[in-house]
């Protein structure tokens, strides 16, 4: 059975604990901790009207003091309240009927249930005020670079802590790919999203949004951060590469010349901290044809359809250009589209002569299955010569047909030309 000094050491202990490290203001956390002493105070005695209680968080210690009211013996309607004269001239033996005498109250006299009951209202009420804090924190803090210390490496996430020892979330879908994390370094990330499911606040960050990408671009280039020029638009494809497109209100500066930076100066940080993404820069236009046109670079158009209503273009090139312009697996292609918001078909460019020569497709159901024929036209190609001018990839995806399969439909065609 524990002693009285032992109790009382743990009450102390249990005081300090809820007062150090805690990152609250002092102010809030000495009114939680006499809330928290009243509650208790409430449930032993049914009122804690009459207790002056007074924390000193600084000190990590505590005093409670108990007021009643003189009343003559016998007539004590409320022990919790009252003391007989008798009682209290115990205490000092000039008290007179009506005064108030106060008295200071040994807390671990009421036991190890009461120093419990306090530790979990205490631990109770101060986690809400962290929570409160930490989320008041960050609250509106989205879309702000931040940097924190990994502190554990998870499968499907990253624990990190900020400079107050918060806890901030990176998961394994807002990271670069190939991106490796080690306990105890410090790394940059943007912050995505604030939470505060019951109470609950979770800051989940972001590697791969475009807005990183941004706020990178705005502390590398200072006409960004003085707002000569603009980032319009940005698309991403995390740790492989990017483009953005940028204005200037200022004509005698050049946007994409400044973002880049002499011999790429200002994206070479930025690369390096995206594990190598390349960024293409280029200027922005609210000429839709033309900036399909500079999206699709380093490839060179010859033509653009464009259909306004359903946000599609149909982009022809010389043959030579046609791989520029879809990119290694797709990547320039996917991006130019994103970047414009334009679905982007992209097609050979096909001469009057070898147009008259043109077969239509149905005219091969027997050596071509008819629902990959029919697959085909589905997505605008009704002869011969449009398939064998459309991108593979474009056949592959679009059409939904195995690469197999479309190999088999070209070689066909081919041979019908070459035989």
């Amino acid at each position: 059975m524990a002693t009285k000094k032992e109790e009382s050491i743990s009450m102390l202990d249990a005081f300090k604990e809820f007062t150090q490290d805690k990152n609250i203001d002092r102010t809030t956390l000495v009114s939680v901790l006499e809330e928290s002493f009243r509650n208790v105070i409430a449930k032993i005695f049914g009122s804690d009207e009459n207790f002056d209680v007074i924390v000193n968080p600084d000190k990590g210690d505590f005093e409670i003091y108990r007021n009643r009211t003189v009343v003559p013996d016998g007539e004590v309607e409320d022990e919790n309240k009252e003391i007989s004269l008798s009682d209290a001239r115990k205490i000092e033996d000039d008290y007179e009927e009506g005064e108030e005498v106060s008295e200071i109250v040994d807390f671990t006299k009421f036991g190890r249930r009461a120093i419990l009951n306090l530790r979990q209202t205490l631990a109770s009420k101060i986690l809400e005020l962290v929570h409160d804090s930490l989320y008041n924190k960050y609250k509106d803090r989205v879309g702000q670079v931040i940097s924190g210390e990994v502190y554990q490496v998870w499968k499907r996430e990253v624990l990190l802590v900020d400079d107050e020892n918060n806890e901030l979330i990176l998961p394994k879908s807002e990271q670069i790919p190939n991106d490796q994390y080690h306990k105890g370094e410090t790394i940059r990330a943007v912050i995505h999203q604030v939470n505060n499911e019951n109470n609950n606040p979770k800051i989940i960050l972001s590697r791969t949004s475009p807005v990183f990408l941004e706020r990178l671009l705005e502390a590398e280039v200072p006409e960004i951060a003085d707002g000569l020029i603009t980032v319009k638009r940005i698309a991403r494809m995390p740790g492989e590469r990017a483009k953005i497109a940028v204005e200037s209100y200022d004509e005698r500066i050049d946007p994409v010349g400044a973002c880049v930076g002499v011999k790429g100066s200002r994206v070479h940080g930025i690369v390096r901290e995206l594990n190598n993404e390349n960024i293409d820069v280029i200027n922005y236009t609210a000429n839709t044809k033309l900036f399909i046109q500079r999206a699709l670079s380093p490839a060179k158009v010859s033509s653009i359809n464009i259909d306004e209503e359903n946000h599609k273009a149909e982009v022809y090139l010389q043959p030579e250009e046609v791989s520029l312009a879809i990119g290694r697996g797709g990547l320039n292609i996917k991006l130019a589209s994103m970047l414009t918001e334009y679905t982007i078909d992209v097609f050979r460019e096909v001469s009057d002569t070898e147009a008259d020569e043109d077969i239509y497709l149905d005219e091969f159901s027997d050596e071509i299955d008819q629902w990959v024929i029919d697959s085909i036209k589905a997505i605008g190609l009704d002869t011969a010569k449009q398939v064998l001018n459309a991108p593979r990839e474009m056949l592959v995806e679009k059409a939904d047909l195995e690469e197999e399969t479309v190999d088999q439909v070209l070689n066909v065609l081919k041979a019908e030309f070459e035989g």
